[in-house]
């Protein structure tokens, strides 16, 4: 009898209850003959060997994976299924060197992630922070120093117009903002199909009132948004983070949000995550913070964790799972060997 196709399931998905942030719905797919699964330690921030060769699949969220967890003699790993869209906690090219497929989750992201970057656009707008500090406060008669910014012929800009930041800008087209996207690899036909206007980062960045950063993070985008960057915007201009980190220099922001050279700004993700209660923008009340986390919704985690799963169970039935990261991966001879059930 052949071994049961192992899959260890990341445990930082479960609430404080021990219960599936997403509900057991998600999870009954993998009760399947001929494969057992389990959780991953609590408060597992890497994976090592000795879990690539414990398992054919790993379904992982914030865990990193290093090359060093693929360089083991043992190798049984032949997936990793990231929970969410970003792969940059993941060495792919090391995964993909010695035959280990890295999905993620393309599909289930563009809605909720577009809905967060606008719930920012929305409450800085309106000065919602600001306005519900001083109600607690009894300041009421401080609201006529405290006006909105109306959004009607204002400029929206993302930086990066892949799927989020299209679904972004098709959302914004009911507040009658003016739509800019910088992107080299965005089709300029299909942005203007959206209603925006491709046009270069530096032109984005001085004529956007809200800048929206929705690209993946690599080597290309790394402090993409820097301190040059950042002087081009308006002092009125506001920049919102709902990407990863460390496409923002956080220092130079810090600087300009500090020295009110822009208006403020939003962030679910930081350079260090978690960040340091000591980290300076936290003190900025122009700064509305979330905890990469503001786009967790039961629709967002329900739709990731059905699509993770579902990678997990086409390579169980040796099938070619959707959405790989590295599609050349799939003609290693490790791949080719377990599709032929070898």
């Amino acid at each position: 009898m052949s071994a049961a196709f192992k899959v260890g399931v990341t445990s930082d998905i479960l609430d404080a209850k021990g219960e599936p942030v997403f509900g057991r719905e998600p999870l009954k797919a993998l009760n399947v003959p001929g494969l057992e699964w389990e959780w991953l330690p609590q408060g597992l921030r890497e994976v090592t060997a000795e879990h690539a060769a414990k398992y054919d699949a790993l379904y992982v969220n914030s865990p990193r994976v290093p090359a060093a967890a693929v360089s083991g003699k043992d190798l049984r790993l032949k997936i990793v299924s990231r929970h969410g869209v970003g792969y940059d906690s993941v060495d792919v090219p090391a995964m993909s060197a010695v035959g280990v497929l890295v999905c993620n989750t393309p599909n289930a992201v563009p809605r909720p992630v577009a809905t967060m970057a606008l719930t920012f656009v929305l409450a800085l707008a309106q000065r919602l922070f600001a306005k519900d500090r001083m109600t607690r406060e009894g300041r009421w008669n401080d609201r006529v120093d405290h006006m909105g910014m109306g959004l009607t012929g204002r400029t929206l800009g993302v930086v990066g117009a892949g799927r989020i930041g299209k679904e972004l800008l098709r959302m914004a087209r009911v507040f009658d903002l003016k739509l800019l996207a910088a992107d080299p690899y965005a089709e300029e036909l299909e942005l203007n199909y959206i209603g925006a206007k491709k046009v270069p980062l530096e032109t984005l960045m001085a004529e956007s009132d809200f800048a929206v950063v929705t690209c993946l993070l690599n080597e290309e985008t790394r402090h993409l948004v820097n301190a040059k960057q950042l002087a081009r915007m308006k002092p009125t201009a506001y920049l919102i983070n709902v990407a990863r980190g460390p496409v923002v220099d956080e220092k130079a922001l810090y600087e300009a949000l500090s020295t009110k050279k822009i208006a403020g700004a939003g962030l679910d993700v930081f350079e260090e995550e978690p960040t340091p209660a000591s980290n300076p923008i936290l003190k900025l009340e122009s700064v509305i913070v979330t905890p990469h986390a503001l786009a967790w919704t039961d629709e967002l985690f329900g739709n990731i964790a059905r699509t993770a799963i579902g990678a997990v169970l086409a390579v169980h039935a040796g099938r070619a799972p959707q959405f790989v990261v590295d599609p050349a991966a799939l003609a290693h001879p490790r791949v080719l060997a377990w599709r032929r059930g070898a």
